[in-house]
């Protein structure tokens, strides 16, 4: 095949398997250019493509050119050739600089078949992988001479520099329905074997566990209620119950100590109250109930974490770990609105975005997780004071901006609530996360609260 000129900015060509001493970076030029190639020849090429691999994937910096030509243009359901690429790179005054249409030809026509593109494509994914994984061993290189840092902090930033290598491979995960049937008919039968038994792990609460069949692998649930309402100790006691029959269970309080986890722990063993131990006021008659019930706990499996600072990442290193030196069983966290997000948009997305991450990373640990979530003052202003899922989102501010759906005008939360104004409508994300005509029942003050305004590096507040 012939090669792009050496002047293209990026890495200067070299050959597929370099020789001797020269060290560079794993790649595979003649399966970049089959790829390539095959894609400016076959629509299921392309398709092949655009699902196993990015423009990041290609070494040579010609080759991420031309990709991200074919993917605008497959993007904008244009055809796909090379005179069709050669205008996108024309445009974009890279043209010449990869070699010119000329090149564009010589990829198409030398390829050996557009049939083998899958082929292909793995062996580019695989040198890819193989390139990110020598910058993140790098990466840990310059961690592990790091003298200002924490080892248990190095050590968790590495295997997530390692674990960003491997979220970013895709599999094949479109299956037909036949593979799924045989290990479906065997759960069937393994609930029958049970004699109507728990499927899932138990929580030692009987109406709750007759309702849930138990906690499911997978399954992410939220308790949710206003604070005091006792869903901390809900969800301690269910972890506690599992633990105590050797269920390996790992909790993250961003919300209480270790030491008044454990606390509360011992007590509800113990059966005793709570108040009493902080207190100082336990009897001669209730020490040995609580050095039998620290003796228990000391033996049950349970994992704590109380860092006050946490992002899904730092729960998902964090799990991995746990499962391969213990096992794990169940994951709980106290609680969701004080995790940390990535979202820059506003806080409710930012807690959606948590929540997607937690549900799944429950199917990919398979067990469950339990998060436990603050409501909103939603419900204080109903006569039904049943919660509902729209109580799990956060407040806006007085000066939140919202458009009406009817008249496209504009007003602020902070008007609605001062005009008693009801049914009002405007637009709302659906389950598809697209805008479309809602109501908004109502709108109440709940306060004075400390908001903080914030400008980022682009600008935008």
């Amino acid at each position: 095949m012939s090669y792009p000129p050496d002047d293209f900015d990026g890495p200067p060509p070299a050959p597929s398997r370099p020789s001797g001493g020269l060290r560079v970076p794993p790649h595979n030029r003649d399966a970049e250019e089959s790829v390539l190639g095959a894609m400016l020849l076959s629509v299921d090429a392309i398709n092949v493509g655009m699902e196993r691999l990015s423009a990041e994937d290609f070494y040579v910096p010609a080759h991420q050119a031309v990709f991200e030509a074919i993917h605008e243009l497959y993007n904008g359901g244009q055809p796909v050739d090379a005179v069709t690429v050669a205008d996108i790179l024309r445009r974009r005054d890279e043209l010449e600089r990869i070699g010119g249409l000329g090149f564009l030809t010589t990829l198409s026509t030398a390829v050996p078949t557009a049939a083998n593109v899958e082929y292909y494509a793995s062996i580019v994914s695989e040198e890819s992988v193989r390139r990110r994984l020598l910058a993140a061993g790098g990466d840990i290189g310059q961690l592990a001479t790091s003298t200002d840092r924490d080892i248990d902090w190095i050590i968790d930033e590495a295997e997530q520099a390692v674990f960003r290598v491997a979220e970013r491979r895709v599999g094949d995960t479109l299956q037909p329905i036949s593979a799924f049937i045989d290990p479906t008919l065997e759960k069937i039968e393994e609930f029958g074997n049970r004699g109507g038994g728990l499927v899932g792990l138990p929580t030692g609460f009987r109406d709750l566990d007759e309702r849930l069949s138990g906690l499911q692998p997978e399954n992410f649930m939220v308790i949710a209620s206003r604070p005091g309402m006792g869903k901390s100790a809900l969800a301690m006691n269910i972890a506690r119950n599992i633990a105590l029959n050797d269920g390996v269970v790992a909790v993250f309080s961003l919300e209480m100590s270790q030491e008044e986890i454990i606390q509360r722990l011992i007590c509800a063993t113990a059966r005793i109250d709570n108040g009493l131990l902080r207190s100082g006021r336990l009897g001669a008659e209730q020490w040995p109930r609580v050095l039998e019930a620290a003796g228990k706990m000391d033996q049950a499996p349970m994992f704590i974490d109380d860092s006050s600072y946490l992002t899904v990442t730092d729960v998902r290193a964090k799990c991995r770990r746990l499962q391969r030196r213990k096992g794990l069983d169940l994951v709980v966290v106290d609680y969701l609105q004080l995790m940390q997000g990535r979202s820059r948009e506003n806080r409710q997305q930012e807690i959606a975005e948590i929540s997607r991450g937690l549900k799944n990373l429950a199917r990919e640990l398979r067990v469950p997780i339990i998060a436990l979530s603050q409501l909103n003052r939603a419900l204080e202003a109903r006569t039904d004071k049943r919660p509902q899922l729209g109580d799990l989102r956060e407040c806006l501010t007085a000066d939140t901006r919202i458009q009406r759906s009817d008249d496209g005008s504009t007003t602020t939360i902070g008007e609605i609530a001062r005009e008693g104004l009801t049914n009002i409508p405007v637009y709302s994300l659906n389950d598809e996360h697209r805008l479309v005509p809602a109501v908004m029942a109502e709108a109440w003050s709940t306060g004075e609260k400390e908001v903080f305004r914030v400008t980022t590096a682009s600008g935008r507040t």
